[in-house]
């Protein structure tokens, strides 16, 4: 295959992209990255593996957790000099396990803020799950009780400034949603159609990081792709999209999901043709 060849730059909804966009990329979330042009990216929203043995399609979700940690900053550092200044990371991520409790999300701040992320915010994802509950421990005893997360976190970041720069025309939030959404506990119940994904995004939840973090014709990432929420949610809201995942089948899934988003009348944001290579993108670094 050639090489992915689109303009270095155009204007959207008042908005200026630079860099390739609009596409759905099989490969290695740092190898993309470090493909991609500095600043080319304003809003960047993920969920990583969580490292606990999920069976994900293409991916061995079972490194030690020093190797987890110190492979994820490797992907951070490449985010960091795509994103543009200004340009938001939110990072959902939550506590693993009962007995083997572990803070992840104490571990990837610090590393975070460590290479110089400004931590702008947590918002609490409460999923409403607990009518699922099992897992008591010690029952109607301070014996041995177990907490279970009934929430997820996502962390917010930006690089280098809190304020991103745009066009006031480009805005698409709605007074009443800016004031529900900056308040940082948001109820929002889980995605019950997995599509043979283990854990995927619930479109509300993408939305509301999308119009509250970003403004139209702005270039939104999800390098840890899985089935395409992310990039799906960003062409239906205006946004242009960067899609990434190392597994063929959920690329396929994602082509086929992001093509049958429609944007709004007047958004210059591209269906993808087909998933491109890695190897396909060419970078400035």
């Amino acid at each position: 295959m050639g090489r992915v060849t689109l303009p270095k730059s155009s204007e959207a909804a008042g908005t200026l992209r630079t860099g390739p966009a609009d596409l759905i990329i099989h490969g290695d979330a740092r190898e993309v990255l470090d493909r991609l042009p500095a600043d080319s990216v304003h809003l960047a929203i993920t969920s990583p593996p969580y490292n606990v043995g999920i069976r994900y399609a293409g991916y061995s979700d079972d490194r030690a957790h020093a190797e987890y940690l110190a492979w994820l900053r490797t992907v951070w550092k490449a985010l960091y000099r795509v994103l543009v200044d200004g340009g938001r990371f939110a990072l959902n991520v939550a506590p693993t396990s009962i007995k083997s409790f572990r803070p992840i999300h104490h571990d990837l701040s610090t590393d975070l803020r460590r290479l110089g992320f400004i931590m702008r915010t947590e918002i609490i994802w409460y999923k409403q799950t607990m009518g699922r509950r099992t897992a008591w421990g010690s029952w109607k005893s301070p014996a041995n009780p177990h907490i279970i997360p009934s929430w997820e976190y996502v962390l917010v970041f930006s690089k280098g400034s809190w304020r991103l720069p745009g066009d006031r025309t480009a805005i698409d939030i709605e007074g009443r949603e800016f004031q529900d959404f900056s308040d940082g506990h948001w109820s929002i119940p889980p995605e019950r159609r997995r599509n043979g994904h283990p854990a995927p995004f619930p479109e509300a939840l993408i939305e509301r990081l999308v119009k509250f973090y970003s403004y139209r014709g702005n270039t939104v990432l999800d390098m840890f792709g899985g089935t395409g929420t992310v990039a799906a949610v960003a062409r239906r809201t205006g946004r242009h999209y960067l899609y990434v995942d190392t597994s063929e089948e959920y690329c396929a899934q994602a082509l086929a999901r992001v093509g049958a988003s429609k944007p709004p009348r007047g958004a210059p944001v591209a269906a993808p043709i087909r998933p491109v290579q890695s190897q396909e993108i060419g970078g400035d670094a």
